[in-house]
C-alpha cells in the first residue's frame, strides 16, 4: 500500500515540522506532563475545560517526529468536544496503532489520526503515538503526576 504509506510520511512530516496548537495555552485550567523514557519525547498538554468541553487545547515539549505529529493531530481533533468524546477517540486511536484497524461498530471516525495505522507494525512506536493521548487522560482527571510510557 505505498499510498497509504506516502500519505502517512507527508502528514507526519508536516505535523512534526509545523505542529499546530504548540504553545503554552494561557488560561488552561488543567495540565499535564508526560515522558517516554524509551524516546526521549517530554509533553507538557493544557487543556482549557467549559464544563465538560475542551475548549481550547495546546502542548508544549520535544519528541520524535510521531509523537509531535500525534501531538498536532489529537489537539485539532478533539478541540471543542467533550472529555467523554476525546476518550473515545483515545480508546479508538489506541486501538489503531496497537492493531492496525478499530474494531468497535460505535467508534469516532478517526479522520487525519488514520494515518498513524501502520504504526502497529512498529510496536516500540506505539508508545510515541500514544504519549500524548496518556497525558491527555491525565490532564482531564485532574492527576498531578508525570505519565509515564513505561
Amino acid at each position: 500500500m505505498p499510498d497509504l504509506r506516502d500519505l502517512y510520511q507527508e502528514v507526519v512530516i508536516d505535523h512534526s515540522k509545523r505542529p499546530r496548537n504548540f504553545h503554552k495555552l494561557e488560561g488552561a485550567n488543567h495540565t499535564a506532563q508526560g515522558y517516554n523514557p524509551l524516546c526521549g519525547d517530554k509533553v507538557t498538554v493544557y487543556v482549557k475545560l467549559d464544563g465538560n468541553r475542551l475548549q481550547d487545547i495546546s502542548f508544549e515539549g520535544s519528541g520524535c517526529a510521531i509523537s509531535t505529529a500525534s501531538a498536532s493531530i489529537m489537539t485539532e481533533t478533539v478541540k471543542g468536544k467533550t472529555a467523554e468524546e476525546a476518550q473515545a477517540l483515545f480508546e479508538s486511536f489506541h486501538d489503531l496503532v496497537t492493531t492496525g484497524s478499530v474494531s468497535r461498530r460505535d467508534a469516532p471516525p478517526l479522520g487525519k489520526l488514520e494515518v498513524f495505522s501502520k504504526v502497529s507494525d512498529y510496536p516500540v512506536r506505539v508508545k510515541c503515538a500514544t504519549l500524548v493521548w496518556h497525558t491527555l487522560r491525565s490532564a482531564l482527571s485532574g492527576r498531578d503526576t508525570v505519565v509515564s510510557t513505561e
